[in-house]
């Protein structure tokens, strides 16, 4: 149950927020508008795997194999008609020795019909050691590629291990690429300190758009294309920025940008990642000329923004922070605007340290669950110390081509027999909402300001109507989503149960950075044993810090860890509060996606109209519980 109607995602752009800090230095910089850098090697496209086997073929061993014809070399051999097959056995395994410590991130596996279902990637520092820093629960072969951001991957060997075979074979790999690269040292003498060094942003559109992208050493000569880039979402305030990894003295910063560049922009550093001291803003003019060159994005390119501090700054973090984004013609004379978008941040000067790292991730909470919220609906009416009511035009707009209006009436929102009731009402053109005319209302009530939290365990028992075009959810929104420089999907949604009419199945899904609208997270689940909708089922979510698992009475239907979401997906947004929803849309772009109605209404044909107007179209629910430990 999107909050925003569904999009579709176009590829490229981004850039982070932050707070200014101690008033701009005096500063010279040199900063022309397409100055493209010379060509050089494209670092984010050398495979260190293949490199190491091509120095030396004996750093890549394995468990075994399949045969003769099927050696573990095959799979860094650069060659996509040649394989590796394992020895049948599910602990199957194969390494290489990348040759030096090495910051990993990404791996990309090309997988032959004979795939891992589950299986680790983990990497060592003396090759006896082992970290695993991703774990595959449901893997399906073909071609796939982790993301190691925004964990800390370093170490000079590497491994796949098998847990699980997905077939009755072998694992067998067509190849196997790592890519990444030596983090920049200490130095006394000038050199650029941020190369493959911890980079940060406040938002990033996708899991292959990450901050981690702008110290990777990558970036094409014409600075034209989808390579090796940080992309923000599409919002002004947004945020990137370095780790040097030690005190650091600073004389330049190249910035190094795609189309979608920054008109407007900070350049601040920190000794401590939370004080911030602003040392460069492009001049009145210059940012006049930037805001001038408007033009198609397949005409538009990048620029090489070379900034030379008039003197040296000090700090051991720096960022970019965006204060104006790029305007296209899209289509003439009407303009656009996407994110920011950032081949490289090369940060020239003295000191740092390659000890930089990623912090390490949150684990799982200790401890029992116990209630912190629960409403049975015993009441003669809505207990409003627990739930507010949400009225179309007041609390929200229209949103996702929905029929209905909510309302706050006791003819869709009551309490009857134990239960809420969420009831669907028709008359024609008699109700007035923000600013337009409905011939339907329904009832929406949520937890927002009355109980917000984050992590539990969130069930609730409830009974759907059946036909094409009701969609009743229950579902959680962050509680951020109100937030102009946040907004959705940033925010993140979990729909914990949709339905959208059909008597034996619900879906539940994920909304995020780079996995919104169409493009979610979700899974299908239908009812075992000729179960439906229309009867008592339990909907519930667990919600950890490292995973989401999605229930169907009891039966575990869909789970997203935050490890294989952020390596394969986008930006995991489930760290702060979300609060609980319940209500019954009409109509609108879910449904209709797959009923195919048009007429009378989006996603609700007459045969449902006239249901819900002989009344008794209505969502039940007899209980809602939210679990906590602590």
């Amino acid at each position: 149950m999107s909050k925003r109607t569904s999009r579709t995602l176009l590829t490229a752009l981004a850039a982070l927020t932050l707070l200014a800090g101690a008033p701009a230095l005096t500063l010279l910089a040199e900063a022309p508008a397409t100055a493209a850098p010379a060509a050089e090697a494209a670092a984010w496209d050398t495979d260190l795997a293949a490199a190491a086997y091509t120095a030396n073929p004996a750093a890549v061993t394995s468990s075994g194999s399949e045969n003769a014809g099927t050696a573990p070399g095959l799979a860094f051999d650069g060659n996509t008609g040649t394989r590796w097959s394992s020895n049948f056995a599910d602990d199957a395994w194969i390494r290489i020795d990348l040759g030096q410590r090495l910051r990993i991130d990404r791996v990309a596996l090309d997988w032959e019909a004979a795939y891992g279902k589950r299986y680790v990637l983990e990497v060592s520092d003396n090759g006896t050691d082992w970290r695993t820093f991703h774990t595959e629960i449901a893997g399906t072969g073909g071609s796939v590629t982790f993301h190691t951001y925004p964990k800390e991957v370093t170490g000079r060997h590497l491994r796949l291990r098998g847990l699980e075979r997905g077939t009755p074979w072998g694992y067998s790999l067509f190849s196997f690429k790592v890519y990444g690269g030596t983090p920049a040292p200490a130095s006394t003498t000038r050199t650029n300190l941020a190369l493959h060094h911890p980079a940060y942003a406040n938002f990033y559109q996708h899991a292959g758009t990450s901050p981690a992208l702008i110290t990777d050493g990558g970036r094409p000569a014409d600075l034209r294309g989808d390579f090796s880039r940080w992309s923000s979402d599409w919002n002004t305030d947004r945020w990137v920025s370095v780790d040097l990894g030690a005190p650091s003295t600073i004389d330049t910063v190249e910035l190094y940008w795609e189309a979608a560049y920054a008109v407007d922009y900070e350049l601040q550093v920190s000794d401590d990642n939370r004080t911030w001291r602003t040392v460069y803003r492009p001049s009145a003019a210059e940012v006049a000329a930037r805001r001038a060159d408007v033009k198609a994005p397949a005409e538009a390119a990048g620029r090489r923004d070379t900034v030379r501090l008039a003197q040296p700054a000090t700090g051991r973090y720096v960022r970019m922070l965006g204060k104006e984004r790029r305007s296209f013609y899209n289509p003439a004379p009407y303009t656009a605007q996407f994110g920011y978008s950032l081949y490289e941040f090369e940060v020239w000067g003295t000191g740092g340290s390659a000890s930089a790292a990623y912090p390490a991730l949150p684990g799982e909470q200790q401890g029992t669950y116990r209630t912190t919220f629960f409403d049975d609906f015993t009441g003669t009416s809505l207990d409003r110390s627990k739930w507010r009511v949400v009225r179309t035009g007041t609390e929200m707009g229209s949103v996702n081509g929905e029929s209905q209006a909510y309302v706050d009436s006791p003819d869709t929102i009551r309490t009857e027999n134990g239960n809420l009731v969420l009831r669907a009402k028709y008359c024609k053109g008699c109700t007035q909402a923000g600013g337009g005319t409905y011939d339907f209302t329904s009832g929406r009530i949520d937890t927002n300001t009355k109980f917000d939290f984050t992590y539990g365990r969130v069930s609730a028992r409830m009974k759907l109507p059946v036909g094409d075009g009701f969609w009743p959810a229950f579902w959680m929104l962050g509680s951020n989503v109100d937030n102009p420089s946040v907004s959705w999907p940033a925010s993140g949604e979990t729909d914990i149960m949709e339905a959208i009419g059909y008597a034996d199945w619900t879906s539940t899904a994920l909304h995020g950075p780079g996995y919104s609208a169409d493009g979610n997270i979700g899974a299908r689940q239908v009812f075992p044993n000729g179960g439906r909708v229309d009867q008592w089922h339990t909907y519930a979510v667990e919600w950890t810090p490292t995973a989401l698992r999605f229930y169907v009475d009891d039966r575990l239907v869909q789970e997203t860890t935050r490890d294989t979401l952020e390596a394969t997906r986008g930006q995991w947004v489930y760290d702060h509060n979300q609060y609980v929803i319940l209500n019954l849309a009409l109509g609108g772009a879910y449904p209709a996606g797959w009923n195919k109605v048009t007429s009378p209404y989006w996603g609700l044909p007459q045969s449902s109209v006239d249901r819900i107007a002989a009344g008794g179209v209505q969502a039940e629910v007899d209980w809602v519980r939210v679990e906590q430990k602590g």
